[in-house]
């Protein structure tokens, strides 16, 4: 789809009337840092989950305003000519840095930073936003209930209830990051790799005269991975004891074992276990009970609770919108102007204390325990800043300053990293399957009391003293 499609035009109109008014002005060369961050964790949660980096780079690769996109913007008849014979030309010339895909990421911290002339930086405000916003939202949404699973397999539901056909495509890529072990969507496998999994609708046992020889003719033509859909007319009373038979009449003669169940209606607790108890006495201990139907991760943590027998999930419209918090609400915002190489930085100041920025050019590291492993905080520096794993560092809360704690024994890790050096990638996007494992590999460095729903505890973000110094000054 991305190589189908001129993505160009996908921004607010108001980049492009800036744009224009910045090339008016005589700013067209001159050099911009903008910041992409986010101040709230969907959900109330300890921490989100970074996705999307691979559709912002394949944006930027494809960069380019045809001749449609200039007739269009000749209608308007807003836009000068020198502004329009600019995007005739447009050749992308920024630097980008950026977190990888995966990568657990907290409020306020620059996850992208973009340099280069201010024309450009601005007119990828919309794209980087609405990519990074979407996946990373349902990445963290997957993660919560992949989480709430304790480690039973979820697989990803939602393409029908998604909003559009890329909130279904990408919304399952991301969702496969935040630890989901497969999607219904077949398109999101044909393009992405990620196993489509399924197995039969309520249409299909209905198009037959019986559930019985609905059941019989599934097995016969799919024995090696034969779930079948229990819930049609009744669970107890027809549906777990045809799904017995036809195991027993259609796959197990085959030398094939039972795929499972799948029950999508009623109380899941109770119906799971009365039929486990079914399966375990017909001598199919080993077949799966899969559970679907409008579930998220308090649902599927309280079901576990009661002691449902539920071996894997199929989740859909909660996870691929995201229905409990729905928005991701990051935001790019200029941190800092460059002239004959002097770095002048910039800063929004609010009403709201919550969206004042913090300037300048900037990195984010990382700090973690030498002895467990485990992540302590992040520090926002300078970019010019260098944190010494060999000396001691004071790091404390850029709000409450008496808050501080001196560090001895610890490693520091950069999490913004190069993705394009003078409008060139210079960056290998990794395989799906590896950012899901480098996902699921740092989460756990986060502490427990990180990771959970209710009351998580604060991961701290502070800045460094230079930075805090010159953000106060600034204020002042």
């Amino acid at each position: 789809m991305k190589n189908r499609r001129n993505l160009s035009m996908l921004m607010d109109f108001y980049e492009l009337t800036m744009s224009n008014g910045y090339f008016q002005s005589g700013f067209a060369e001159k050099t911009a840092y903008f910041d992409m961050f986010f101040r709230k964790i969907p959900d109330d949660g300890g921490f989100a989950i970074m996705a999307g980096l691979e559709q912002v780079i394949d944006y930027i690769n494809n960069l380019v305003f045809d001749d449609d996109d200039i007739y269009f913007l000749i209608g308007k008849k807003i836009f000068s000519t020198g502004f329009l014979n600019y995007l005739r030309t447009f050749k992308f010339s920024c630097d980008v840095w950026a977190v990888r895909e995966g990568t657990p990421i907290f409020p306020y911290e620059p996850i992208v930073t973009v340099r280069g002339p201010v024309i450009q930086t601005q007119l990828l405000e919309t794209m980087i936003l609405l990519s990074i916003n979407h996946q990373s939202l349902i990445a963290t949404k997957a993660n919560r209930i992949v989480h709430a699973a304790q480690g039973r397999p979820i697989m990803e539901f939602g393409s029908r209830r998604a909003q559009g056909s890329d909130g279904a495509i990408l919304g399952a890529r991301a969702a496969y990051i935040g630890g989901c072990a497969g999607t219904a969507c077949a398109m999101t496998d044909r393009d992405y790799g990620i196993p489509a999994l399924g197995t039969m609708a309520h249409s299909w046992v209905q198009m037959f005269p019986t559930e019985l020889e609905s059941f019989k003719r599934y097995a016969a033509e799919y024995p090696d991975k034969c779930v079948l859909l229990v819930d049609t007319y009744s669970v107890l009373g027809s549906g777990v004891p045809n799904a017995i038979r036809a195991f027993n009449e259609e796959v197990l003669p085959r030398g094939f074992r039972p795929g499972g169940i799948r029950i999508d209606s009623g109380d899941i607790t109770y119906l799971s276990i009365k039929a486990r108890k079914m399966l375990d006495a017909a001598g199919l201990s080993d077949c799966p009970i899969v559970a679907s139907n409008a579930l998220d991760e308090y649902i599927i943590q309280d079901i576990l609770a009661q002691g449902a027998k539920i071996n894997s999930f199929g989740v859909g419209e909660r996870l691929i919108t995201s229905r409990s918090e729905p928005v991701f609400g990051g935001v790019y915002k200029l941190s800092a102007i460059e002239e004959d190489g002097v770095i002048t930085p910039k800063i929004k100041i609010s009403e709201n204390v919550e969206k004042i920025t913090n300037p300048g050019f900037k990195q984010v590291w990382r700090l973690f325990d030498h002895e467990n492993g485990k992540a302590i905080a992040d520090v926002i520096t300078l970019a010019d800043e260098i944190i010494d794993e060999n000396q001691p560092y004071e790091i404390f809360d850029p709000d409450h300053t008496w808050k501080h704690k001196t560090l001895t024994s610890f490693s520091a890790k950069k999490l913004l990293v190069p993705v394009f050096k003078d409008g060139r990638c210079i960056y290998n996007c990794p395989e799906l399957s590896e950012i899901k494992n480098y996902c699921k590999q740092q989460i756990e460095t986060l502490w427990d009391e990180v990771l959970r729903f209710e009351n998580p505890h604060k991961y701290y973000v502070d800045l460094s003293r230079k930075l805090w110094e010159l953000k106060q000054d600034m204020l002042k």
